[in-house]
């Protein structure tokens, strides 16, 4: 009887020891990944690619841990995950979707031709994609990196036209209301009057800003503050490296 509770005991605690291990699943990594936990989704995606014994898991797993290493700037070795997704020809969603990380991936290590390349090699696969309206936007998004933009506008209208309720058309009608030109944005604000500081302060650092007034897709008004107007991307990204230098959060508009 002795012998029987104690291994009744250590069977119990053993259980207890394994959930606290926090064995991972999907939607773990999923919810790590939507706190911005990007670090925990890595570390749990790279624990089912290792023990998971069903491989359609193991992709998904390692969709996610793409993406996790997308938001933390490894932008290589994102991108080799996504391409591994897609060699491995998952369902039509998921080839989409790797492929959009990918182009993704291109897009923010300023390799725009790239971006470009594959966001319209994946519209050329897949013409009736369930992310059509984003893929567009891909496309436009590298084009005007590129200057290219009139192809970019024929993207946009595309977006506005077809998808008027999709996420990006909100985003898609500001960029074909404003000026064909790079700037760098310093910040954006729900208060005008902090956007207006920030522009005090910047013209005492001998920068000419300004705000551009957007509406978002909640219907809110943002003040977002920008410098410069230059008709090429690589004088915005020195201007870019200078803001930095001086301490601003900066981004290159559009």
């Amino acid at each position: 009887m002795h012998k029987k509770r104690c291994l009744t005991a250590w069977c119990l605690a053993f259980v207890v020891a394994s959930a606290g291990r926090g064995y991972a699943a999907i939607p773990d990594i999923q919810a790590a990944i939507m706190n911005k936990d990007y670090a925990g989704a890595r570390e749990q995606s790279v624990q089912i690619m290792k023990d998971s014994n069903d491989p359609a898991q193991r992709l998904e797993a390692q969709y996610y841990y793409g993406l996790a290493q997308l938001r933390l700037g490894q932008y290589a070795d994102a991108r080799s995950a996504f391409q591994s997704v897609m060699n491995a020809h998952p369902a039509q969603d998921s080839y989409d979707r790797a492929a959009l990380s990918l182009t993704e991936g291109f897009y923010m290590a300023g390799l725009y031709s790239d971006a470009l390349q594959t966001a319209t090699e994946l519209l050329r696969k897949s013409p009736n994609s369930s992310f059509l309206s984003l893929i567009y936007f891909k496309i436009a998004g590298a084009d005007l990196k590129l200057m290219r933009w009139e192809d970019a506008n024929t993207y946009l209208n595309k977006i506005v036209t077809d998808f008027p309720k999709s996420p990006e058309a909100p985003i898609a009608r500001q960029l074909l209301n404003e000026k064909q030109y790079f700037a760098v944005q310093v910040g954006s604000f729900l208060d005008k009057g902090r956007a207006l500081t920030l522009i005090d302060d910047l013209k005492g650092n001998g920068q000419y800003a300004y705000v551009v007034e957007t509406t978002a897709s909640d219907g809110q008004t943002y003040y977002r503050v920008r410098v410069g107007q230059m008709s090429s991307l690589n004088d915005a990204e020195d201007l870019k490296k200078r803001l930095e230098k001086l301490g601003y959060p900066t981004l290159i508009y559009p």
